[in-house]
């Protein structure tokens, strides 16, 4: 039985020199986020280390296309407040922190698109609050409904990001499994992403916490979610953290998904903002 969502007395103020507006959760955190366009709502969640740029990359064409786009800084990420509390950095709060844009903005229902811990509390929410997921997409998910059994390797990317931000992160990431004509790419790229946080120390507590956490209880109950779905999956050998093995056990679990890869030689989908935005557009002319 799903619980009814918890509706905090939100405050939406809008910054005096960006598009950037702040939404004050429930515990207090003010969450920066954005929104464009008119229409059915998406909202769109990064990945651990990433913010609100790095799930559609940039692209316009979704809310082009007629909808209305909202991306969020998720707790101790970008621009967002660090949670009040080092255990307040695990996926029910960050579920919940969804449920409060989505209810705040009278944006529900929504088309939730979820990268990596964005596919997990997705996932999480669409199972939770069904009434507030019109449709879900899984983008690289890697989240098994458990915590995670490589903590140590979680920890000292924090370590790493505390202590010595963006140099200290890929320091501590290893060498990266890549020709060699693209690594000096990748590492600006990860350098630009981790050096967005205003604050790499509240970003280091949610590496700590958030992978000791679960968004749901095991695969099986993938099998709840009742929304159409799109699984994002990836064949990039040198991100092993994303398997297209979880890409595929989410599909074959979730009633009726459909599972997305890119062709062998291909560049990920779910790192092309505009061919990732046309597959979202597809599943929602598909219904």
């Amino acid at each position: 039985m799903c619980k009814p969502p918890q509706v905090p007395p939100n405050r939406l103020e809008l910054a005096r020199d960006s598009s950037t507006s702040w939404l004050t959760t429930s515990d207090g955190v003010r969450l920066a986020l954005e929104e464009i366009g008119d229409g059915q709502s998406i909202l769109l969640l990064h990945g651990l280390t990433a913010t609100r740029r790095y799930v559609v990359h940039g692209s316009r064409a979704l809310d082009r296309a007629g909808h209305r786009v909202i991306a969020y800084d998720a707790r101790g990420h970008g621009e967002s407040d660090p949670a009040p509390a080092v255990d307040a950095y695990d996926y029910e709060r960050m579920i919940q922190d969804a449920v409060e844009v989505l209810t705040g903005l009278g944006a529900a229902p929504a088309v939730v698109v979820g990268q990596s811990m964005g596919a997990a509390s997705a996932a999480g929410l669409a199972i939770r609050h069904p009434e507030l997921v019109s449709s879900l997409v899984a983008v690289t998910p890697a989240h098994r409904g458990e915590p995670s059994t490589n903590l140590a390797r979680w920890d000292r990317l924090a370590g790493g990001l505390e202590h010595g931000g963006p140099d200290g992160f890929l320091q501590a990431l290893g060498p990266l499994s890549l020709p060699e004509r693209y690594e000096s790419a990748v590492e600006t790229v990860i350098r630009q992403r981790v050096g967005r946080h205003v604050d790499p120390s509240a970003t280091a507590d949610a590496l700590r916490a958030t992978p000791r956490t679960a968004a749901f209880a095991g695969l099986s109950e993938l099998e709840a979610i009742s929304a159409p779905t799109l699984v994002v999956g990836s064949r990039d050998e040198a991100d092993p953290d994303h398997p297209l093995e979880i890409a595929r056990a989410w599909a074959e679990r979730i009633p009726g998904a459909r599972l997305v890869v890119e062709d062998a030689g291909e560049s990920p989908l779910a790192w092309r903002g505009g061919a990732l935005s046309a597959a979202i557009l597809e599943l929602l002319d598909s219904r």
